[in-house]
Parts: structure tokens; sequence; C-alpha cells
């Protein structure tokens, strides 16, 4: 069976991890979006303080599959 999918963009974020970015985004989304199926990452970019990394954003193309 050939399914259709819809596409949402968002930004996951954290003070801990690329992967705790990417985790956050996708328990988000799955408390407001059904049928998630995927993700892509999009792009990574973060906020520096004092010469460390304070702050990971990572955003995510996530596939969802519309309902019949």
């Amino acid at each position: 069976m050939a399914h259709t999918y819809g596409i949402s963009e968002v930004v996951g974020t954290s003070t801990t991890s690329v992967d705790d970015a990417i985790t956050t985004a996708v328990s988000r989304a799955s408390t407001t979006v059904r049928g998630l199926d995927w993700f892509e990452v999009t792009e990574i970019r973060g906020h520096i303080e004092e010469g460390a990394v304070a702050h990971y954003q990572v955003g995510l193309k996530i596939g969802f599959r519309l309902e019949e």
C-alpha cells in the first residue's frame, strides 16, 4: 500500500547534546502530530558562551502519514 506524507519543520534544543536536541524535538512533535514516521536532520547549529558550546539547536523535517 502506498502512503502519502506531510512534513513539519521543527527545531529541537538542548544544553547537553545534538542527540538530546533531536530526541526533544521528536518527543514534543509526537504530542501534537499523529502518525510520525521519520525524521531528517536539516541543520545543526549552536550557541557559544565563553569559548564553549552552551546550547545545541537541531533543525529537523519530520514526516507523518496523512490519514485516509
